[in-house]
């Protein structure tokens, strides 16, 4: 069933657990698998995360820009390690599977098939089994070769269309990863669904390259439709005349003016009225022909001005804008802490030592309490729940002792 709902004072509200009694098996690093455990794990399923003993998931140990990779992103699920080169190992896994909803695995192509645990060694062992495979290319001449978010945001068109002609640069984050999850989340639960009505489970699948590419569909359709293929984004053929990045008294900040009524509110809160009246700038398409002008024209009037104050103006006439924020203003963003937007988890510092930090919920709410799926577990320990999870599958306490004697499973102590 997926989903509940809680009773309360005669009335009947959806839960924020609304995957409560799904049992997820996710075989994962990085970032993809990871994830996509992650948006299951939140929403209430039980996902155990199989970690390869006797080391456990690489992601504990990453370096540089990858530190946050393990704590980010398996938050809400227990860990168990099995080595899955040992025949103990695979005979575990196949009855782990026997009562488990989905599967997922984001190894390199192959890697699930050589242990034994690809989606036709299972699916004998559980026909209702939803596996999901996300990897680095769908069906077709790629499918073999691994892949990286960088990798194929180079590929597609996206590394080209985020930094300036002649630099392709990859994006700010792993968007690929995370967008691939989603895709494979949102086929696991088309597929659960379809089960309800066949009884039958079967190997789905999400990949990086089709993510990227499908993140190109509005550069591919402009291309046709505008008869120009797309620039890069800085330097880009505008939509709108006013949409870019502005230089205050203290600091920068981003300004978007998207419709023509938006333009005669900020032009009149500005006191630009000359610019307001000017007939060869009624329409955004207008303007947009006019802004190796118009830019420099409303920097200077906003030059002279403090951010807090033009943000102040944008907001009474109702204009977007932003200010150029970093990653670590996050984590005090009053929006995000006002309505559980930030989650309290504990991290592993470069020191060894434990520190708790918020990091962004679930980007969802349910109900008209519009309430975020929030914290039930902290990111595990390798092999934290081995023991719970054995004994949950009818393991006995004696083939407990003697998988973890025989270094087939590993369990924290």
């Amino acid at each position: 069933m997926l989903a509940v709902s809680i009773h309360f004072e005669g009335k009947s509200q959806v839960s924020t657990k609304p995957l409560t009694g799904l049992k997820v098996l996710e075989f994962s690093h990085t970032i993809m698998g990871p994830c996509a455990g992650l948006i299951l794990a939140d929403l209430g399923a039980d996902v155990i995360k199989v970690e390869p003993a006797p080391d456990g998931d690489h992601t504990r140990r990453l370096p540089g820009f990858g530190a946050g990779f393990f704590a980010g992103f398996n938050r809400n699920k227990r860990s168990i390690a099995i080595n899955l080169k040992r025949p103990e190992g695979r005979t575990t896994v196949h009855r782990l599977v026997k009562d488990a909803d989905v599967l997922i695995e984001n190894y390199a192509p192959g890697t699930m098939e050589r242990l034994g645990c690809g989606y036709a060694d299972l699916e004998v062992v559980n026909p209702r089994l939803i596996y999901l495979a996300l990897k680095g290319f769908l069906a077709g001449p790629y499918e073999h070769r691994p892949a990286l978010d960088e990798v194929v945001q180079f590929q597609a068109g996206l590394a080209y269309m985020t930094g300036p002609a002649g630099r392709p640069l990859r994006a700010g984050a792993s968007v690929n990863d995370i967008s691939g999850a989603i895709f494979g989340v949102t086929a696991a639960l088309a597929a659960l669904r379809e089960r309800d009505a066949t009884g039958r489970g079967q190997r789905i699948s999400s990949a990086l390259f089709e993510s990227a590419a499908f993140f190109m569909v509005t550069h591919m359709a402009g291309t046709v439709a505008s008869g120009h293929p797309p620039k890069p984004m800085p330097e880009r053929r505008h939509a709108w005349a006013i949409y870019d990045v502005f230089n205050t008294s203290d600091d920068q900040i981003f300004i978007g003016v998207t419709s023509d009524k938006q333009w005669i509110r900020f032009t009149e809160e500005f006191g630009l009225a000359a610019l307001g009246e000017n007939p060869d700038l009624a329409t955004n398409v207008m303007r947009a022909s006019h802004r190796s002008w118009l830019i420099p024209a409303v920097q200077e009037v906003l030059a002279p001005l403090s951010k807090a104050v033009i943000a102040e103006r944008c907001e009474r006439a109702a204009v977007s804008w932003a200010p150029v924020g970093k990653p670590t203003d996050l984590f005090n963003d009053p929006h995000l802490a006002s309505h559980g937007g930030l989650i309290d988890v504990a991290i592993r510092t470069p020191e060894g030592a434990t520190e708790m930090t918020r990091l962004p919920a679930m980007p969802i709410e349910f109900g008209s309490q519009r309430e975020r799926p929030g914290l039930t577990r902290q990111p595990p320990h390798l092999g934290e729940h081995t023991n719970e999870i054995l004994a949950d599958a009818g393991f006995d306490r004696a083939e407990i002792d003697r998988l973890a004697c025989e270094q087939v499973v590993v369990a924290s102590p």
